[in-house]
C-alpha cells in the first residue's frame, strides 16, 4: 500500500495527512478556522457566476419557495414541538431546601436554569452568587407556599 503523503494547507500554511478518500484533491487541512475559510470561498466562487447571481431573488425564487412550502405543510408545526422542552426544564426543582444553609442554597441556585437566573438577576439587580442562592430559595420557598408542599 502506498504510504500518503503530506500536503501543506493552502490555508493556515501548515502539513496536514489528506483524508484518504479525498487525497486527490484535498486542499485544506481539517481545522475549523480553515475549513470556514474553504466554505466561504466556495460560496463566494458559487455567486460570482452568472447563473447564480439572483438564484434568492426574484419572482421565480418565490415561486419555488412556495412550491417546497405547499410540498411540506406541517415542517414549521413540527418544529415548534421542541418549545415545550424549556417548560420542563423549568418546572423541574430541587427538593429538601433547608433554610440558613449556604451549601444548599448554593446548590440549588446552580441547579436552576440560566433563563430563571438572569431574570432573578434582572429583578434584583444583584449578579453575586450568594445574594442570587438566597434570592433563589426565597422565590422556591414562595412558591411552594402557593402551590403546596406536595406538588
Amino acid at each position: 500500500m502506498k504510504p500518503r503523503s503530506r500536503r501543506k494547507c493552502v490555508s493556515c500554511k501548515k502539513l496536514f495527512v489528506p483524508e484518504a478518500r479525498n487525497q486527490r484533491h484535498q486542499r485544506c487541512c481539517a481545522e475549523v478556522s480553515c475549513q470556514r475559510e474553504r466554505k466561504a470561498a466556495s460560496d463566494r466562487r458559487w455567486r460570482s457566476r452568472p447563473e447564480n447571481r439572483g438564484y434568492w431573488s426574484g419572482p421565480e425564487n418565490a415561486a419555488r419557495v412556495r412550491a417546497w412550502q405547499k410540498a411540506h405543510p406541517g415542517y414549521w408545526k413540527k418544529r415548534k414541538k421542541r418549545a415545550r422542552v424549556l417548560q420542563v426544564v423549568c418546572a423541574a426543582q430541587p427538593v429538601g431546601l433547608e433554610k440558613d444553609e449556604p451549601k444548599v442554597l448554593q446548590e440549588v441556585w446552580r441547579m436552576q436554569p440560566p433563563l430563571l437566573l438572569g431574570l432573578i438577576s434582572k429583578i434584583t439587580g444583584t449578579v453575586l452568587h450568594t445574594d442570587m442562592a438566597q434570592i433563589t430559595g426565597q422565590l422556591i420557598a414562595s412558591g411552594r407556599a402557593l402551590v403546596g408542599p406536595n406538588h
